[in-house]
């Protein structure tokens, strides 16, 4: 994969909309899916509101986030109401957050946020802006990528160093079991995902995820058997081969999952 991008595609006279020109054809030229494994994705026309990019084999469709930095905690996106409807829509892109050296041209890291990983509790509200703003009242979000667990960044380009196709592949379809779920139904299955990667260790006991029952049960006050709760996630992550059963009260974090 070729992470240098043409200096000639530079044809505005602002920075920010040179960088979003320069990385929007590098990734139309460059980037396969991370979905199917189709080798390019095209260019969806310009300024269409829901996503940048698609994958004329399997359909999906991704939003492109460039920065200079790298991503931290949280990144700035648009309206929060548009961003939440979108989150139950049928056409809710995946995520592809590009970080570039501004200085060589090129790309330095890149991960997909498939949408399935998206949902209300990842999507923090702002302020709206003050009655003196040009667009006084306007409430914009962040997103919450802390809140995202481990397996739901799939990197492509890691360090400068390109990921093979079939292991962004592979990693891609050990969590699309997330797509099968009602948005209420993955946020408990993503934050049981984060506390079996917070153990740390491929193996783990089931009494090593009751360790974050407090977290849990802060999160989701209303529940009142957090337990019964942990063990119904880790079921379901068992039939859909995310962890494997070991023996009574012992898992391990199925390899491609990580």
């Amino acid at each position: 994969m070729k992470l240098g991008f043409e200096e000639e595609q530079k044809k505005y006279n602002s920075g920010s909309q040179n960088a979003r020109a320069l990385t929007e054809t590098w990734a139309a030229a460059s980037l396969f899916c991370p979905a199917c494994g189709h080798s390019k994705l095209s260019k969806f026309e310009n300024n269409r509101p829901a996503a940048d990019l698609y994958c004329t084999s399997c359909g999906e469709e991704f939003e492109l986030k460039s920065q200079k930095r790298k991503f931290g905690k949280k990144v700035v996106d648009g309206a929060y109401e548009s961003l939440v409807s979108r989150l139950v829509s049928a056409n809710n892109p995946n995520f592809v957050f590009l970080n570039y050296d501004p200085v060589e041209l090129c790309v330095s890291n890149l991960f997909i946020v498939p949408k399935h990983f998206f949902i209300p509790e990842i999507i923090e509200k702002r302020k709206p802006l003050a009655s003196t703003a040009r667009r006084a009242g306007w409430i914009g979000c962040n997103i919450l990528l802390n809140n995202i667990p481990d397996s739901g960044r799939i990197f492509i380009v890691k360090n400068r160093a390109p990921i093979s196709r079939e292991s962004v592949v592979t990693k891609w379809k050990r969590t699309s079991f997330l797509k099968n779920q009602s948005a209420q139904s993955r946020g408990w299955l993503l934050e049981v995902m984060k506390c079996v990667e917070k153990v740390g260790e491929p193996k783990f006991k089931l009494k090593d995820v009751y360790a974050f029952e407090e977290n849990l049960s802060a999160i989701y006050p209303n529940n009142k058997n957090v337990k019964a709760k942990i063990r119904q996630q880790l079921q379901y992550l068992r039939d859909s081969g995310y962890i494997n059963f070991l023996e009574r009260g012992m898992y391990e974090l199925n390899s491609g999952s990580s």
